[in-house]
């Protein structure tokens, strides 16, 4: 009996589509610029601003993109549904993922973490031995003020930390800071800075061992980065 001669298996399967998870918010405008010099296009419609969709077509026919919570983008990525993803140090120092590696420091996206209390007390807390926090880094929180000798009772919100102060909630915030403005319209003033946060290339790590596409793109990211600090 004659048999076909059947084609070798890696000709047969068709190439996986690489996931490339980006944050929606403060980092993605600074990202977009950064990401097109790598060879990374979302489709047009990403730029839609009434688009509610989340995961888009790139330039590249072999990847996608998603538009997640910056949070999420490190989930995605650390449990490989993305293989790279675009993120704030602050989100990888809370969470501190061992399957998530950050190679490549993108200059963009500056700014820190910071504790502010209400500016008719501050400093009040440096005598404390307990204190409530609010805010959405409870892990980077603890971790502050056990450095301190104080343990923080951490509640968790995702918006509107300002107010917590002001309703009883905590006796001071931890938070994302870039100009300060918005703590001074609500009555709070900066006490100490925890960490000076950019974002970063972080890359799932069985990804880039197993993927020569993504090892080619962290170069392509790293390359650009230089270029750029070399300006």
């Amino acid at each position: 009996m004659l048999f076909a001669r059947s084609l070798p298996i890696c000709a047969a399967m068709p190439q996986s589509q690489l996931t490339f998870a980006v944050p929606k918010g403060r980092i993605l405008e600074e990202a977009l610029p950064v990401m097109a010099r790598a060879g990374v296009v979302p489709e047009d419609g990403f730029h839609d601003k009434s688009n509610r969709a989340l995961s888009f077509a790139t330039s590249r026919e072999d990847m996608r993109m998603i538009r997640v919570r910056a949070f999420d983008v490190a989930t995605f990525v650390a449990h490989g549904a993305a293989q790279l993803g675009i993120v704030g140090s602050d989100v990888i120092e809370e969470f501190d993922y061992s399957d998530l590696y950050a190679p490549v420091d993108l200059d963009i996206g500056h700014c820190h973490l910071a504790v502010a209390e209400p500016a008719e007390s501050a400093g009040a807390i440096g005598s404390a031995s307990h204190l409530r926090v609010a805010t959405k880094y409870p892990n980077l929180t603890r971790r502050h003020f056990e450095r301190m000798g104080i343990q923080a009772e951490c509640v968790k919100l995702n918006g509107a930390m300002e107010l917590a102060p002001s309703l009883g909630l905590a006796g001071c915030i931890v938070d994302l800071v870039s100009t300060g403005r918005t703590l001074k319209e609500n009555g709070l003033v900066e006490t100490s800075r925890i960490l000076d946060i950019s974002a970063r290339l972080i890359v799932n790590r069985a990804a880039l061992k197993t993927d020569s596409r993504v090892a080619e793109l962290v170069e392509a990211f790293r390359a650009d980065a230089d270029n750029r600090k070399a300006a």
